[in-house]
């Protein structure tokens, strides 16, 4: 017999067949797709997005009901472990034969599962965060989410608005935790911001645990700690931070997203321990949509969930509801033709469960299918790309009272600001300005610096070289009753009144002197600060100059003092005194120039006048007086020159030259006077180079960088000399290099200015001659005081208060007159600056000189184009230019060539008595015998056939 229920069934069936009722609506027969849901369901979160795929499955078929496919959720309990994680996701394969997995969550799970899925071929939708999980490296990972790595620029933008450059990491020991951690790290260093330690916390360690472990965060100066962890451990960690009194002033804690999203999920009393945190998460734009949906979330989760008093819908909820109905639209757009069943192996033979799953046939079509998926859902704009998720924006939340409170966004093309609507041509910036008003841990809203002095340690140890010269800078002595260190001098004041008053904090120090125990200093001042990176000093003080080997271990603040290398040497005699001084104005080079020129010039004077004027005739030792004499004194000489057919080329000539000697005259003038009147200090060595090639003896100080830089200038090493004090300093210059002392000092500009303000008479300076960045404090690498105590040195430099240290440790300066720039070039007049005029003379006499030749050349052609030798035509033509003429228009020679005997003949004497008979005009000859011919009336030889219509004298 039929139970009565069954009647009752078929009573129903036959009522539904009667009214035409269908038995199945039309999604109830579309091709099932079973889809695996791998949860921690012990957790709010499990339950959230368990919720929010349900409701995503409803709304969407809601929507769709004439779809083909639907999918359905099979869900497993990972309960925290990744091994029930696995077993779940291999339960989900071989027996529902799901053909994609949802999940899991935590980036430890999700490492097992994707290989699973990698060997399947089932594509794993899982919101793991953690950058070691790459969907590149996993082909069927692919990330619901963003990328851990894609908030680190957001992070170090706080940091950087803030300018805190110490942070400490303190993050879990899981894929999770540890992933992210290279990608902070690089980004911090980025912004010369150091991570001075990590914290690495495991998933299980005990309370006493992390308490000793914040115990040591504490007695560091770091105050910024950067927490990358899950809820579980984060809220352990805040309520122990409170505990140990690190929630208070001049702390900075900020988190990640991972947290920051699941702030909502923390315990009252947890989130009343974080009060003052800041912390980044993935923005979500705000919609109608998202609002109804939260509203219908609240009331069915509290329907499902009523054991769970505190909740809230969170971006995990979001990302879940929204991975669903991608998978929903992939698998309706893949058609139910390209839906199939695993691929199963040919034996089952010595198989393992997973390999007995065999492999799916659908799995790389749906993958490829929900890759090429875009919509808008409720967690913003759903875009895979390199198969995650794309970051926008990231929101800035300030943890205040009993939840978060929005502080600024950060965009990538923006940075930071107060909101999302901005111009497009706005520049990307990190200011805090852009930044509202935020609640700091203690309820303070004054800015961390970020570090400070450890409670736990001792004062700040400040070393100090120990030396026995050069005490004005800085001098090390013991109390001798108490044994307690007096460290005093000029750089003790310095950074004595930039500690104590120019910070804006206080900051307790103590000297340490740099000596062993019989009070001798312990090394170089290279080894001095080396032992700041050795981590024995907290700082060295004293007058330690700024070197770039140094700033590879250390930091320096900013200089004190003046820069540079320079010499010390002693000052000549007054050459006043030098009876050869009228030879200084000029040099040796000018000198032989100017003489040459001169007795150029006056030998194209004498070529030019020596036919035509008197006064250049005479005996050979007359003429060369003439030369020398016209050379020297041009302008008083210059009207005996006689006029003639060469009158303009001697004006060219006697003209320019004057000028020269005007220019010469004035210059060399000039040049005496001032030596003659003004006291010159004349250093004994003027350039670094003579000293290396003469050999001289060289000092410097003693410890000091300045032997190195000798060594490196080419110095032979037997020739350098160490000296301590200032006495030393005089007594070695005063003996010389003979006398065993050195020819120059070459120390820093701050030495030599002491040396020089008690002995100004002796001694100069020369230099600088090497540039160097001058004294300041060494500090560890990345030390926070650095800025600070920069900003300090300039506000005492540049005021009143560096000037009464000055005066208090090196005297005023109205006590030696000024030093500086007293390094002589030679100040004589050198032949580089005459060049030019020297050119134009020597154009203009050269020129003159060619002239005249081809003019007296051209008069004498006939010579030239004679039958005679070329010793014959020389000697002729000599002979012709030693022959005086009475102007300079008469150009004829009084010696003829004999062109009939081919013979040179002078006009013999007897040719002047047999001429006197001679009638009144010249006779005539034939012209090839060229025969001169005696004028009675003028006395003079005629050669007619040269100057037919002319007398010529």
């Amino acid at each position: 017999m039929l139970k009565p229920s069954r009647y009752l069934a078929l009573l129903v069936l036959l009522l539904m067949s009667y009214y035409n009722v269908p038995l199945a609506s039309q999604n109830d027969r579309a091709l099932v797709v079973d889809v695996g849901v791998i949860v921690d369901a012990d957790g709010i979160g499990g339950n959230i997005i368990q919720t929010c795929m349900m409701m995503a499955l409803e709304d969407f078929y809601a929507a769709n009901t004439s779809h083909t496919t639907r999918i359905v959720l099979h869900t497993r309990d990972a309960k925290s472990d990744v091994v029930e994680a696995a077993s779940a996701a291999v339960d989900l394969l071989k027996n529902m034969g799901v053909q994609a997995i949802l999940g899991p969550q935590r980036s430890t799970q999700a490492d097992f599962v994707i290989d699973i899925g990698n060997k399947i071929r089932v594509p794993i939708l899982s919101p793991a965060t953690s950058p070691s999980l790459s969907p590149t490296e996993n082909p069927y990972f692919i990330r619901m989410a963003q990328n851990g790595s894609s908030q680190v620029e957001a992070l170090t933008s706080i940091i950087k608005a803030f300018n805190w450059r110490e942070v400490a990491l303190i993050y879990e020991n899981s894929d999770y935790g540890i992933g992210v951690v290279p990608h902070i790290t690089d980004a911090l260093q980025g912004i010369s911001t150091q991570v001075r330690h990590r914290s690495v916390l495991s998933l299980s360690a005990a309370d006493d645990h992390i308490r000793l472990e914040l115990y040591k965060l504490m007695t560091m100066q770091t105050r910024v700690f950067l927490v990358h962890m899950l809820p579980t451990l984060a809220s352990r960690l805040f309520l122990k931070a409170k505990e140990v009194g690190m929630m208070s002033k001049e702390y900075v804690w900020i988190i990640t997203d991972g947290l920051t999203t699941l702030l909502d999920t923390l315990d009252p009393t947890v989130i009343n321990s974080m009060q003052g945190v800041l912390g980044v998460k993935p923005y979500v734009p705000k919609s109608s949509q998202l609002e109804k949906f939260t509203e219908r979330w609240r009331k069915r989760f509290r329907q499902e969930c009523p054991e769970i008093d505190r909740f809230e819908l969170n971006l995990f909820g979001l990302w879940a509801y929204d991975s669903v109905t991608a998978l929903a639209m992939a698998t309706e757009r893949l058609g139910v033709a390209q839906i199939s069943e695993f691929k199963k192996p040919v034996t089952t033979k010595n198989l393992t469960d997973l390999t007995a799953i065999g492999t799916s046939e659908m799995g790389p079509r749906l993958l490829q299918s929900i890759k090429n998926i875009k919509f808008t859902g409720l967690s913003g704009e759903f875009h895979l790309v390199d198969g995650q998720l794309q970051s926008s924006a990231f929101q800035i939340i300030n943890v205040i009272g009993k939840g978060e409170s929005e502080i600024g966004f950060w965009t990538p093309q923006s940075g930071i600001s107060k909101n999302l609507t901005l111009p497009s041509n706005h520049n990307y910036t990190t200011n805090r300005e852009n930044l509202k008003p935020i609640i700091w841990p203690g309820a303070s809203d004054v800015v961390p610096r970020g570090w400070e002095i450890p409670t736990g340690e001792k004062k700040l140890q400040v070393g100090v070289p120990v030396k026995s010269g050069f005490t004005e800078f800085i001098k090390v002595e013991r109390n001798s009753e108490t044994n307690e260190v007096v460290v005093t001098g000029f750089c003790i004041d310095v950074f004595k009144e930039v500690m104590d008053n120019s910070l804006p904090y206080a900051v307790p120090y103590e000297f340490i002197p740099f000596e062993t125990p019989h009070g001798i200093n312990s090394g170089s001042y290279n080894d001095l600060v080396y032992e700041i990176f050795q981590e024995k000093f907290d700082a060295v003080v004293g007058d330690v100059t700024i070197l770039a080997n140094r700033s590879s271990y250390v930091d320096f603040t900013l200089p004190f003092t003046d820069s540079g290398v320079a010499m010390i040497v002693k000052m000549e005699d007054d050459e006043r005194k030098n009876a050869w001084i009228f030879m200084e104005p000029l040099t040796m080079d000018l000198w032989l120039a100017t003489g040459a020129f001169f007795i150029f010039t006056g030998f194209v004077v004498w070529v030019l006048e020596h036919r035509v004027n008197k006064e250049f005739r005479g005996p050979p030792c007359k003429q060369v007086g003439m030369i020398f004499w016209f050379s020297f004194s041009p302008h008083w000489f210059l009207p005996i020159v006689r006029e003639g057919d060469q009158q303009l080329i001697k004006i060219c000539a006697n003209s320019v030259w004057v000028f020269v000697v005007l220019v010469l005259t004035s210059s060399y003038t000039a040049s005496l006077t001032s030596r003659l009147t003004v006291q010159k200090l004349k250093p004994t060595v003027t350039d670094i180079t003579d000293l290396i090639k003469s050999e001289h003896c060289v000092g410097y100080q003693k410890d000091s960088f300045v032997a190195e830089f000798l060594s490196n200038k080419g110095f032979d090493p037997s020739k350098l000399k160490n000296y301590s004090t200032l006495e030393e300093y005089d007594d070695a210059l005063s003996r010389g290099t003979r006398n065993g002392g050195v020819a120059a000092i070459i120390d820093e500009i701050p030495y030599i200015r002491l040396f020089l303000a008690r002995y100004c008479t002796k001694y100069t300076l020369v230099g600088p001659i090497h540039k160097t960045t001058g004294f300041g404090f060494a500090f560890p690498k990345g030390s926070p005081l650095v800025p600070d105590i920069s900003r300090a040195i300039l506000n005492v430099t540049e005021g009143d208060k560096m000037i009464g240290i000055e005066e208090k440790w090196f005297g005023k300066e109205a006590d030696c007159p000024e030093q500086e720039g007293t390094r002589v070039v030679s100040d004589s007049l050198m032949l580089d600056s005459f060049k030019g005029l020297f050119l134009v003379a020597g154009i203009s006499s050269g020129s003159s000189l060619i002239i005249f030749v081809f003019m007296f050349l051209y008069e004498n052609k006939d010579i030239l184009a004679s039958n005679a030798s070329i010793w014959q035509k020389i000697m002729a033509m000599a002979k012709n230019f030693d022959e005086e003429e009475e102007n300079s228009s008469s150009t004829a020679s009084k010696k003829t060539l004999n062109t009939t005997s081919g013979g040179v003949a002078a006009v013999p004497p007897a040719a002047a008595a047999t001429a006197a008979d001679c009638p009144q005009s010249p006779a005539t000859s034939d012209y090839h015998n060229a025969e001169w011919v005696f004028t009675q009336d003028e006395g003079f030889f005629y050669n007619k056939f040269r100057y037919p219509n002319s007398w010529h004298h």
